[in-house]
């Protein structure tokens, strides 16, 4: 099944476009490596904080340029002792087309997340893996249930009309959520 505007040799653009995805900060620290290497019986604690920022860029060809950047903290204790700290800051340059400006909000903090969450849930998995550790992997991060807990009903009709997109976008708070296993 082809579509109308693929027969004419053009593609539909996306309203989500992510022009650029990047490691914008990281840090690991194993500090009382090589004692917590050891097993001891105890599972460790595991504390995991993720906070998103989004800003509005300005720039002469692209209207509606924005970077989101996705902050990502694990801490793992055992006992009194720090196994390791972990922090990535994984970020994405994105621009939105053709939406109301009053529908970027939602695809800033839940689409662009969702797409880059994977990108940097690999550099952790990577970094535990190579301070010695089993790798962490992140559970997958219901981005849309923590925008509607931060910023309530009245953007949920927001989102529900935004469009899906593989791309990502702006915006000018945080939203935080906070995980222990």
């Amino acid at each position: 099944m082809t579509d109308q505007n693929t027969q004419d040799g053009t593609v539909p653009q996306t309203p989500l476009v992510i022009h650029a995805q990047y490691l914008k900060d990281f840090s690991f620290e194993n500090p009382h490596a090589p004692d917590t290497l050891r097993q001891d019986g105890n599972r460790p604690k595991m504390d995991m904080d993720i906070s998103l920022d989004v800003n509005k860029l300005e720039d002469d060809e692209i209207e509606h340029l924005y970077n989101v950047s996705m902050i990502i903290r694990a801490r793992a204790d055992r006992g009194e002792k720090v196994m390791f700290i972990t922090d990535v800051t994984y970020s994405a340059l994105v621009s939105i087309n053709g939406i109301d400006e009053k529908k970027h909000h939602p695809l800033l903090f839940v689409e662009v997340p969702h797409t880059i969450f994977p990108f940097a849930r690999q550099i952790i998995s990577d970094a535990t893996q190579a301070g010695g550790y089993i790798p962490l992997q992140l559970s997958p991060v219901d981005f849309r249930t923590l925008y509607l807990d931060r910023f309530g009903k009245k953007q949920q009709d927001t989102i529900e009309e935004a469009p899906k997109s593989q791309d990502k976008p702006k915006a000018d708070k945080k939203a935080n959520k906070k995980k222990a296993s």
